[in-house]
């Protein structure tokens, strides 16, 4: 990709956003437009070369021996709507600790570059509209920095109530319509609704059936990321700010990692107030939170220990239960 054509995308990209955060109430009408051949070699440049091989089995390798035709190809049938999804391959990976398993979907590789140049115009325009408190897949930010933060915020109380919420298969869960209303709060281009669509419905394949979702988004699909930020961004992010925050009495914060978060508190009653509310709030998106991940926990510096070097190094204890541990308390 030449230095002019890489000039071309990174000026559309930052055109995209400067319309975005200009009019937050605006919804984009041709951002279709935008993606050409320069910003689908971008989109090959970003995607991984190593990954698994999808249905059809064709390596990132196999694709490059006619780089420039595949694009052009691509790009083509993208933009006629005669582009066709196909179906993920289904794979499991370790979870976490312990024997347990999470499925993951992989795409054809030129469906991840697609999807690829997809999540490029997408975050042009969400990325002005996300929270500073939401960490996850997003650029420049990380689980370490969300980490930080939620010390941070106790720092700042000298403690408090924390909630930490998980969202029951978060990813399998997921509501197509209401993901779309979502989407069309912001970018109402036919050809981008249509992909998304297409990619939303695509099947998934494990050994020889062949099956297809009413609901959820393969986790490990390169547009997957953002239209999970977007989800969220709607349900939890800007509810908390715009109507949580203003009603509770105490300080409070809220840190979100894709379908994991925490919420800091530092009076009880609005900790057990947000709780009590929560479970109805996923409810009517179509969500769950894990009732055994979902908790709330007291938290305070304990006492004789000397200044702590750093924020995320100080000693927090339950201030009835030995050093060291937590207590929860709902």
């Amino acid at each position: 990709m030449s230095t002019l054509e890489l000039d071309t995308v990174s000026t559309k990209y930052q055109r995209i956003a400067a319309l975005a955060k200009r009019d937050p109430g605006c919804s984009f009408t041709s951002l279709a437009y935008h993606i050409d051949l320069a910003w689908l070699k971008r989109a090959y440049q970003l995607t991984r070369k190593d990954g698994a091989v999808g249905i059809d089995n064709v390596t990132a390798r196999d694709y490059e021996q006619d780089l420039e035709a595949n694009l052009e190809r691509l790009l083509e049938a993208a933009k006629s709507g005669r582009y066709y999804a196909p179906p993920v391959k289904r794979a499991w990976i370790p979870k976490g600790y312990g024997s347990q398993l999470r499925p993951i979907g992989i795409p054809t590789f030129e469906d991840k570059v697609l999807q690829r140049a997809m999540a490029m115009v997408l975050e042009a325009v969400y990325e002005q509209d996300f929270h500073d408190h939401s960490c996850g897949f997003r650029r420049g930010r990380s689980a370490h920095q969300a980490l930080n933060t939620v010390w941070r915020e106790l720092s700042v109380t000298q403690g408090g109530w924390v909630l930490e919420l998980d969202i029951e298969a978060f990813f399998d869960t997921l509501n197509h319509g209401h993901l779309r209303a979502f989407i069309r709060q912001r970018v109402c281009d036919g050809v981008i609704c249509k992909l998304i669509g297409k990619w939303l419905k695509a099947g998934v394949k494990e050994d020889d059936p062949l099956s297809y979702r009413e609901d959820g988004t393969p986790q490990g699909g390169v547009v997957s990321p953002i239209l999970a930020n977007v989800y969220l961004h709607y349900v939890l992010d800007s509810w908390f700010e715009a109507e949580v925050r203003p009603r509770l009495r105490g300080t409070c914060a809220l840190i979100r990692y894709a379908g994991d978060a925490v919420m800091t508190f530092s009076d009880e009653a609005d900790a057990r107030k947000v709780l009590a509310v929560l479970p109805k709030r996923f409810a009517r998106y179509g969500l769950r939170l894990h009732p055994n991940k979902t908790r709330l926990v007291y938290f305070v510096r304990r006492r004789g220990e000397g200044k702590a070097k750093s924020t995320a190094s100080t000693c927090w204890a339950s201030p009835t239960i030995g050093a060291g541990r937590r207590r929860v308390v709902g």
